[in-house]
């Protein structure tokens, strides 16, 4: 697994976590939730390509 994948997700949860700080304290829930949600998808479509390694490895493993 590359480092730096594993660096632009945390980075990606980061700004997330402050972008729902701050949405929070200014009393705007929903939006907060929404962009939880968002950060949420574009780390996993970031993931994907390691995903898709995963599962390939896994089968070629199993002999499935």
């Amino acid at each position: 697994m590359d480092l730096t994948i594993i660096i632009k997700i945390a980075a990606i949860g980061i700004i997330t976590a402050i972008a729902c700080m701050l949405l929070k304290r200014t009393g705007r829930d929903e939006i907060a939730t929404v962009v939880s949600v968002v950060g949420l998808v574009v780390a996993l479509v970031m993931m994907l390509d390691t995903i898709a390694q995963l599962y390939e490895t896994l089968r070629a493993l199993f002999g499935l």
